[in-house]
């Protein structure tokens, strides 16, 4: 029977990791991302080509596709649970059937899956990822902070027990196969950053205008009156 929850949890992590959540996204702006920026459906690009709030909704939305099937399987089966359906979702996340195996890098997904197993230390490299990302605006080292430290740190917690260091070390490859172009551009001083504080800044500024319409529109409804 714990074969047939195996088989269940594989077949919902695998249909779950074919979403992406950064193509509906930009079909909803009326756009592709797919054919925007670095073409990668994933937090960075679309953090670059439609701001900050819809990367961060991106993030958020990718974040979530990995927790709900690390969390299902741990509720189910435990820890072998937990990151077998991790790194199964993760994987298709990457490398969907559904699109041609042409899918995001991986790093929100797994983010989830490790907000699942331990949700302290994945938030306080998340901080640290993000004041990196602020200040030298590298996406694929900001990544790399958060995923390193965690399979590190949760290899170490499960230390000798070969199931889930397969799984942690399938979770750090496939993420930083996904990455590789990333580095060599980088090597050669090409990538492109993520942008942070240029998104902030246009964040800010739109809710400056949207306030200055509001104060304006105020001011003629008391002349009005």
């Amino acid at each position: 029977m714990i074969y047939f929850w195996y088989a269940l949890l594989m077949i919902g992590a695998y249909l779950v990791g074919n979403i992406s959540f950064a193509i509906i996204l930009s079909n909803a702006k009326k756009n592709d991302i797919t054919k925007l920026g670095s073409g990668n459906p994933g937090t960075m690009n679309m953090l670059r080509n439609f701001g900050f709030k819809t990367g961060v909704l991106t993030l958020l939305l990718d974040a979530t596709k990995g927790a709900v099937p690390a969390l299902i399987g741990m509720l189910l089966l435990g820890e072998y649970g937990l990151f077998i359906a991790g790194f199964a979702v993760v994987l298709v996340h990457i490398y969907p059937l559904f699109r041609k195996f042409k899918g995001g890098k991986g790093v929100a997904c797994g983010l989830g899956v490790f907000l699942v197993a331990n949700p302290l230390l994945t938030l306080l490299f998340f901080v640290i990822a993000v004041v990196y990302l602020y200040f030298f605006d590298y996406g694929a080292i900001a990544s790399f902070i958060i995923i390193t430290a965690m399979t590190v740190i949760e290899a170490m917690n499960h230390y000798g027990d070969l199931i889930v260091s397969i799984c942690l070390f399938g979770i750090f490859f496939v993420i930083f196969f996904s990455h590789r172009a990333n580095f060599t551009r980088m090597l050669v001083g090409k990538e492109n950053k993520a942008n942070l504080k240029k998104a902030l800044n246009s964040l800010s500024e739109k809710k400056s205008h949207k306030e200055k319409k509001i104060d304006k529109k105020i001011e003629k409804q008391r002349e009005i009156g």
